[in-house]
């Protein structure tokens, strides 16, 4: 049985590992900038799908059908981002004859669209923070939008009806600013997702963000997982995850998994997916939306319980029963913090920093998982998101977890491009982080505190490290292009497929 990722980088590593765990075929799908990268080479086979630009390439659900047919793959992993929330997508892999890993169609269609789930969620029983009951028609008068944020009362978020990551969300303090943020958020949205709807939701002040992992099998069992904290976003995007959450007692976690739980079997749904809620100063939380597959921080989930989802996530997909004992999933067994390491400058408000990784050297010891798509030579190219990994650090408690974060990414070094770990150390040395004394607004504060100080001094050490890599990988390359044999080429390709990630 062959299984093909239809995604890339970091998430498309991680599935086609746990294909080759389960004695399961590999197949991945490269645009041409990817010709090269780790996925491809882990593959047992790979299938070139156009050019770079993700719409030519990994949005092209046409080729991504025949690559399936092409290599005789059987079911397709859509990973998240992409196509991996894309109802029609899942309706294709049907109509072809193949297994979507992950929910139906209609459970996708039904729950990706952040009105129509706060609808189900409110039929199941589990409150919504106050907002509309249904998005904005294109043909809505300004005078229906300002009457409706009235109602609702302010300061409220302006929410795009499809997609996530923040993009067209606007936050309104005042009524003057409603119109332009509307008209803001449209816009990005239309761009971003092809739809540009959006509806209206009150803003709670300073809630944490705390998801519910869940996974559900074709017999109708829904499990739920000690929950996650997400609270530490930068722009409403997560930068920071980890498990348990300090604000949520033994009786919260079981009411939220509860409701969690009621929310996925109230609509039929399957396999992995992630209830999303927002916890106010007063304990009491609200169902904030779902997110139809697997969630990039799934890995301190597994950590915690020691239960790997992507696993269960193929198991579920061949019609396999969840054995999984409840408690044994809402029962933490240590703590664990996940940093996603981008290719961004710190210091220049975060901009993209795609270019080559002249050198690499990932942190290991106690506690430490890094889970990446590139290696040392690789090209972090300009059109997709550009995470470099993801480290998680786990120990016993969150102090010991911490202390393991804190000395990995001291180790952490990646050279060639600039990335997100100065921050990231600045970060946990804060201490409010230590304290856990945070909320969706603590990052951006604290960004906005320390503004116009680097985090990054360059030291003659710092460019004499990076001259010496740069002068190596360039010798190197060129080395065995000239010298080597093409025998011993191609037993060097060969070695390097297996030895990419080591």
């Amino acid at each position: 049985m062959k299984v093909l990722v239809a995604n890339r980088g970091e998430i498309a590593v991680r599935v086609i590992r746990a294909c080759r765990e389960m004695g399961l075929g590999a197949v991945a799908v490269y645009s041409e900038c990817d010709r090269d990268a780790l996925h491809v080479r882990l593959a047992d086979a790979a299938v070139p799908i156009g050019p770079g630009p993700a719409r030519e390439s990994y949005l092209r659900i046409d080729a991504i059908i025949d690559a399936a047919r092409r290599t005789g793959a059987t079911l397709i992993h859509p990973g998240y981002g992409f196509l991996a929330e894309n109802e029609d997508f899942a309706q294709a892999c049907v109509d072809a004859g193949l297994t979507f890993v992950g929910p139906t169609p209609q459970a996708i269609a039904l729950m990706g669209s952040k009105t129509a789930a706060r609808q189900a969620a409110q039929a199941a029983g589990v409150p919504v923070v106050p907002g509309t009951e249904s998005p904005f028609s294109d043909s809505a008068s300004d005078d229906e939008i300002v009457a409706t944020a009235g109602r609702i009362g302010y300061p409220l978020v302006v929410k795009a009806v499809s997609g996530g990551g923040g993009k067209g969300m606007r936050t309104v303090a005042a009524p003057g600013d409603l119109l332009a943020a509307v008209r803001t958020a449209r816009s990005e949205a239309g761009s971003a997702f092809g739809d540009s709807a959006v509806y209206l939701e009150r803003r709670l002040m300073r809630p944490r963000h705390i998801e519910i992992q869940l996974l559900g099998d074709h017999h109708g069992t829904v499990i739920p997982f000690v929950e996650r904290e997400c609270s530490i976003q930068r722009r409403h995007q997560k930068v920071v995850e980890e498990s348990p959450s300090l604000a949520l007692d033994a009786e919260t976690r079981r009411r939220m998994a509860e409701c969690a739980a009621q929310v996925a079997r109230s609509v039929g749904y399957t396999n992995a997916g992630t209830i999303e809620f927002l916890l106010d100063e007063d304990g009491q939380f609200y169902f904030l939306e779902m997110n139809t597959r697997l969630q990039v921080e799934h890995p301190v989930t597994e950590l915690v319980t020691g239960i790997d989802l992507v696993h269960w996530q193929l198991r579920i997909a061949q019609g396999a029963r969840l054995d999984i004992a409840p408690e044994r999933a809402l029962t933490p067994i240590c703590h664990a913090i996940e940093c996603r390491i981008y290719a961004e400058d710190p210091d220049a408000g975060f901009l993209p920093a795609p270019g080559r990784v002249q050198a690499l050297t990932v942190p290991g010891g106690p506690g430490i998982r890094d889970d990446r798509g590139v290696a040392a030579g690789f090209e972090i190219p300009m059109f997709y998101d550009s995470m470099i990994s993801k480290l998680i650090a786990w120990g016993a408690d969150r102090p010991q977890a911490i202390a393991r974060l804190s000395r990995a990414l001291d180790e952490y070094r990646v050279v060639g491009v600039k990335t997100t770990l100065p921050f990231f150390r600045w970060l946990v040395g804060q201490p409010e982080f230590a304290a856990g004394q945070f909320d969706t607004t603590y990052l951006d504060r604290l960004l906005a505190d320390r503004r116009g100080i680097p985090f990054v001094t360059p030291t003659p050490t710092d460019e004499d490290d990076a001259a010496i890599a740069a002068a190596i990988a360039t010798w190197m390359r060129s080395h065995r292009a000239a010298a080597a044999p093409a025998g011993e080429m191609r037993a060097w390709r060969r070695a390097a497929r297996t030895e990419g990630l080591r």
